[in-house]
């Protein structure tokens, strides 16, 4: 797909921080271009490569490249690689053999036959164990467990078909968002082999995450909430702080992590928000069933429409006789292979956006 060079339209809604829409002047490519270039820390090479990929992605999205939103874009990524695009990360060989390992005890495979299966010659002639051990980069580590499940039976029981490499490239997108973004938008660029791999590449993880970081409609008045939604999920601190308003209304202590339903999201299995909710449901005029549809738009626009959420917020107002917040960055420990020190997703939100004030008033 050839990008559209024409003027961003004034008034391009997507990305904007709040929920009313904001005019913002129209911007011909040369000024966007140059707003973009300024915009990057000094230390980044390529500059021309990253503001033309970055230009690109706010074009197709229709993504309005005011100041805030370039530097939004531009903090996340100087958070999550220093804008590097395929980064080294330190011990990874020692984290993906931990990861084996435990992924070995969970489908309970004897670590005697990992250790054989990991001696295998693979496609490039090295073995499986070599390549890991070797793999300095995310890239590295993905293309040996992509050719470990492919090859053998055994690779497929301990990654079920799934390489653990969920989070890849400068913006760290996830893998899951992008295939479903993508199947919702088309991909505007050429596929070499597949929408997750193309998330090592500049291009499409900068594209997937200004796609996450902006292209959805939130009722946030700071960024900081979209900072902490691209760690936690889009709309995670609004449905924070509808967790607060519900722990509020009911009385129920609930720890407000954003996440409406459990994984599973089974009405007969409620999760702690849900169950609380469900003591209001006659005050609410909310059968059990309404309530869980209502919190299955939880990772949508729609939920703010909901009875439920208007009926929650308006009677915690009431009680506690003042506006509530419609927003709050959520309550997450932050775990996964990489993190080695206790991170949360207020320490991130809170990092990404101090970054992003540095951005918009660099001394």
């Amino acid at each position: 797909m050839k990008l559209p060079i024409g003027l961003l339209a004034a008034g391009l809604l997507a990305g904007c921080a709040g929920e009313k829409p904001t005019l913002v002047p129209a911007l011909n490519p040369v000024d966007a271009h140059a707003l973009i270039e300024q915009s990057l820390p000094r230390y980044v090479s390529d500059r021309t490569g990253w503001t033309a990929d970055i230009y690109g992605a706010f074009t197709v999205l229709t993504v309005a490249p005011s100041r805030e939103n370039v530097c939004a874009v531009v903090a996340v990524i100087e958070q999550e690689s220093s804008f590097r695009t395929d980064p080294v990360i330190p011990g990874l060989a020692v984290i993906a053999r931990k990861e084996i390992n435990s992924r070995a005890e969970r489908a309970h495979v004897p670590l005697l036959l990992v250790n054989g299966l990991l001696q295998l010659k693979s496609a490039d002639g090295r073995s499986y164990g070599e390549r890991i051990d070797a793999a300095k980069t995310e890239k590295n580590l993905s293309d040996a467990y992509e050719d470990l499940i492919a090859s053998v039976p055994l690779g497929r029981t301990l990654f079920a078909d799934k390489n653990p490499i969920r989070t890849r490239g400068p913006m760290q997108v996830n893998v899951n968002f992008a295939e479903q973004f993508s199947a919702a938008a088309p991909y505007p660029y050429p596929v070499t082999s597949s929408i997750a791999d193309e998330l090592f590449t500049r291009r499409g993880s900068v594209y997937f995450g200004t796609a996450h970081l902006l292209n959805y409609r939130a009722p946030y008045d700071q960024y900081l909430y979209r900072f902490a939604d691209f760690n936690a999920g889009q709309y995670a601190s609004r449905n924070a702080a509808f967790q607060n308003a519900a722990a509020i209304a009911t009385g129920v202590p609930l720890i407000p992590d954003g996440a409406l339903l459990p994984h599973e999201g089974d009405a007969n299995k409620p999760g702690a928000t849900e169950a609380a909710l469900r003591t209001l449901g006659t005050r609410l005029k909310l059968s059990e069933g309404a309530i869980h549809s209502a919190l299955a738009e939880g990772k949508t626009k729609s939920f703010e429409k909901t009875g439920l959420y208007q009926r929650v917020f308006s009677l915690a107002d009431q009680m506690t006789g003042s506006e509530l917040p419609r927003a709050m960055v959520p309550r997450i420990q932050l775990g996964g292979p990489k993190i080695k020190r206790k991170l949360t997703t207020d320490w991130y939100a809170h990092r990404v956006d101090d970054r992003f004030k540095r951005c918009l008033n660099p001394k």
